[in-house]
């Protein structure tokens, strides 16, 4: 699997990056899969530069916070609208009431919204399987409805803890994984509230936990210097494999 960061801003886009999404390509029988996680405030312009959006074959959002689904407003538009004509409808994977929260944001009725050009479907506990993909959402601890995602495909693995606090949940998901891309919202040494994100550190332990074998720093917020963030997690996390800082255009193969 190949991973391009697209935005990896926290909570609004930055000077730097928009915010939160990232492209997983796979190629099996013949094509290359493509799959979005997440598409942020900002994300879809960017995500231009690196495929033809439609060319996307599904969407897996880990919540329903604007930094994380706001762009499916302009890819509805991008599908429905583009100049050699409407798009095949093509899935979205989300938190339950995920067609009348994008249908309110782009101030649609309901009825019907953007279901004829995106096939909403809701996470269950279960492994779902599309193309190449084996996906499973894992609840998290945040304060709506959100999931860590882990992804196989052709016997490596990808853990994205989406937005969360400490929890077994986003443990699960990075468990054994090839490469775990976790946010690292907050600074160590700092009032943070309970079960809304992550500091470095906390993300480099719960690496060490889950075995998994990489690290990739995400979702830090243009208050903090991402270079801060890495420090607390390489000299505070205890976690002995490579860590880094997620940034936009970066390709990893996992």
């Amino acid at each position: 699997m190949r991973l391009t960061v697209i935005g990896w801003s926290g909570s609004y886009p930055g000077p730097e990056s928009p915010a939160s999404s990232y492209l997983l390509e796979h190629d099996h029988d013949g094509r290359t899969w493509r799959l979005l996680l997440d598409l942020g405030s900002g994300a879809l312009g960017v995500l231009h530069r690196y495929v033809d959006p439609v060319l996307v074959d599904g969407v897996v959002l880990s919540h329903l916070h604007a930094d994380h689904c706001l762009d499916l407003c302009g890819y509805y538009v991008l599908r429905k609208y583009h100049p050699t004509g409407t798009q095949p409808q093509i899935p979205v994977w989300g938190p339950a009431g995920t067609a009348v929260r994008m249908a309110k944001a782009y101030d649609l009725d309901e009825d019907p919204g953007m279901n004829e050009e995106f096939d909403f479907r809701t996470h269950v506990a279960d492994d779902l399987h599309f193309g190449p993909f084996t996906i499973r959402a894992h609840h998290v601890a945040h304060p709506v409805t959100a999931y860590s995602i882990r992804i196989t495909a052709g016997g490596r693995t990808l853990a994205y803890s989406g937005d969360t606090g400490v929890c077994d949940g986003v443990t699960d998901a990075a468990r054994d994984a090839d490469l775990f891309l976790c946010e690292a919202s907050f600074r160590e040494g700092v009032a943070n509230p309970p079960d809304l994100h992550l500091t470095g550190a906390e993300a480099a332990r719960i690496a060490k936990k889950a075995n998994a074998s990489r690290l990739v720093l995400t979702h830090i917020p243009p208050w903090y210097e991402p270079k801060d963030v890495l420090d607390d997690a390489v000299t505070k996390g205890g976690f002995d494999g490579p860590i880094e800082l997620a940034r936009c255009g970066a390709v990893y193969e996992v």
